[in-house]
């Protein structure tokens, strides 16, 4: 009996092998790192290309903070604490303005950046 289940066993994990292996790879989308602090997004000119995925990951370094990019629809809060991350598939080409949607002090109003999408 336990030589019968041994088969079994083996005969599914083999199966379930060469399923996995045909499974097509799915590549890694890119990561653009933003650092945002008071007053600040490092960088504040991002460079995407239209209908290439990629996630955007706004890192907080010291008050909560938002991001809006009404164009290409792209709004989040950036909590203290932990990366806030958007995926992001830019379906036009062109230069679109973000900006911190949050007040986060006297220089708030400077807050902004540019992402150009090309192609």
């Amino acid at each position: 009996m336990r030589s019968a289940f041994r088969t079994l066993l083996l005969a599914a994990l083999v199966a379930g092998a060469g399923l996995l292996g045909e499974a097509p790879a799915q590549p890694s989308e890119q990561v653009v790192r933003i650092v945002v602090k008071r007053y600040d997004f490092a960088p504040n000119e991002i460079r995407l290309k239209k209908g290439v995925p990629i996630v955007l990951e706004f890192a907080p370094a010291d008050v909560p903070m938002g991001v809006n990019a009404p164009d290409l629809s792209i709004r989040a809060d950036i909590p203290v604490g932990k990366p806030t991350r958007i995926r992001v598939v830019p379906d036009k080409s062109g230069r679109f303005a973000f900006f911190c949607d949050i007040f986060c002090g006297s220089g708030h109003e400077d807050m902004t950046g540019t992402i150009i999408v090309e192609g």
